[in-house]
């Protein structure tokens, strides 16, 4: 009968532990961080230079910043749509595109310690004369600049080696024999 007592407290004590457990709250937390896109105004820039006109479209700034605080946790990034067209007469080598961030006085806007700085999109395309070509903008900009609404002016730098080459193209005619 000793057994028995036994036998039937066992199952009882299993299936209070199962109940008790299993009504234990789980607790579900909001994120931490949230991503916010803001559109340059304007989203569109058509900017001509001296062999080159380069339109800018589909420009957005995407910051990381803490849902409690507020506070940028995230370098933000530049992003948009890039086209170049060669309006000189030559044949022309496209490197990259680096940017400069002005302020409203026309001052460069420096990148704080800690902030990761990508300022060049590479490109490394040919181009003949009248020919275009297109990319994406990816590169970062400087908190202040978003953060304190300072940004005035992005400077935008076309670098590419003018070709010395000039290309002619002779046919002769020849017979395998």
């Amino acid at each position: 009968m000793h057994y028995k007592k036994i036998l039937v407290l066992i199952p009882l004590c299993l299936a209070i532990g199962l109940f008790s457990c299993s009504k234990e709250e789980k607790k579900v937390e909001a994120p931490k961080q949230e991503r916010i896109t803001k559109n340059l105004a304007p989203p569109k820039a058509e900017l001509k230079g001296q062999n080159f006109l380069v339109e800018l479209s589909d420009l957005q700034v995407l910051t990381v910043v803490d849902s409690a605080s507020n506070e940028i946790v995230e370098t933000p990034a530049l992003k948009g749509n890039i086209k170049i067209t060669n309006q000189s007469q030559d044949i022309l080598d496209i490197q990259g595109v680096t940017l400069e961030y002005l302020d409203g006085a026309g001052k460069p806007i420096a990148f704080s310690s800690g902030e990761k700085v990508s300022k060049v999109s590479l490109f490394l395309k040919t181009t003949k004369p009248g020919e275009t070509t297109e990319g994406t903008l990816d590169a970062t900009i400087p908190r202040k600049a978003v953060k304190e609404k300072a940004l005035g002016k992005i400077e935008i730098n076309l670098v590419y080696v003018p070709s010395p080459l000039k290309r002619e193209t002779l046919i002769f005619s020849e017979k395998v024999e």
